[in-house]
């Protein structure tokens, strides 16, 4: 393999965006201002309404098909790429995430899950295309200060409105089990923050003000997995970002993720991904960049 150097390209908002939002029709994309053929992340969240077409992404490492309808997510922390698109018709919004209620942009990040596939049918399809549509035409008015707050609103409610369907189709949530949702769905949220220097699990705990054994009881009755197991999710998949991206070491990116010793790094990369780190870095990247060399 060639030595390049890569690195994780981080785009920002269309200068087309105001006040941090712009909505965009896939038919009307003849020209992207970046390429988004090649793995990236954005600095932004995007929300894609594919009204008809046939869709492969690959969205952190995995591969994603489907046929619309359909709606995808993605946040501002994950690499994703557009493998192949056919014959595609909808809209995809880009957004500042702080411009979103909290509380809902939480239950997307927690709940949503690409592909959120559609019944062509079904009204709230034919609801989201209504909000959509209006959305744009709103964003073609004359910019001022009243129609700005009025995108962002409508924004907000088409958010809402997504996060109504997902919970509509969870089961029903008894009074304990909902706290013990808002706890795991806290700890993940502080996982993403803090994997590179936070790996004991007794400094979750202490940010939400629960005994560590609380913390692991009810983080693993509701996924399966212990609390240091989802540390070390985390951490893997940003090694695997950072292998992938960069032409660093690996003992650097052992440190880039927060661990002093890359031996234990190595050991538990393999114990996670079936593969060393360079297995890895082989795999991925000499499979998408021979046919260039």
């Amino acid at each position: 393999m060639k030595n390049k150097n890569l690195d994780i390209k981080q785009y920002e908002l269309s200068p087309q965006a105001k006040a941090g939002i712009v909505i965009v029709k896939m038919e009307d994309r003849e020209t992207e201002e970046h390429d988004v053929s090649k793995p990236h992340r954005d600095d932004h969240c995007q929300l894609m309404l594919a009204v008809s077409g046939n869709f492969k992404l690959n969205v952190d490492f995995e591969t994603i098909e489907f046929n619309a309808p359909a709606l995808l997510f993605v946040f501002p922390e994950q690499v994703h790429q557009v493998i192949e698109v056919k014959d595609s018709k909808g809209w995809m919004i880009s957004f500042d995430p702080s411009l979103i209620d909290k509380e809902v942009l939480q239950l997307l990040e927690h709940q949503f899950s690409n592909p959120f596939l559609l019944q062509q049918e079904s009204v709230f399809f034919q609801q989201v295309i209504i909000l959509m549509d209006f959305i744009e035409k709103v964003q073609l008015q004359n910019t001022n200060h009243y129609l700005q707050k009025t995108v962002s609103s409508l924004l907000n409610a088409l958010l809402s409105f997504v996060a109504g369907e997902l919970i509509a189709n969870l089961p029903m949530i008894k009074g304990k089990e909902k706290r013990s949702i808002i706890i795991k769905e806290n700890f993940i949220k502080l996982t993403k923050e803090h994997f590179k220097t936070w790996k004991q699990p007794a400094k979750y705990a202490s940010a939400l003000s629960i005994s560590t054994s609380h913390l692991n009881d009810t983080v693993k009755s509701l996924t399966g997995s212990s609390v240091s197991a989802h540390i070390q999710e985390v951490s893997m998949l940003e090694a695997k970002r950072l292998l992938y991206f960069t032409d660093n070491a690996v003992k650097e990116i052992a440190y880039e993720v927060g661990y002093d010793e890359p031996v234990y790094f190595g050991k538990l990369f393999k114990k996670i991904t079936k593969l060393t780190p360079l297995e890895f870095r082989k795999k991925f990247r000499d499979k998408d960049y021979s046919s260039s060399d």
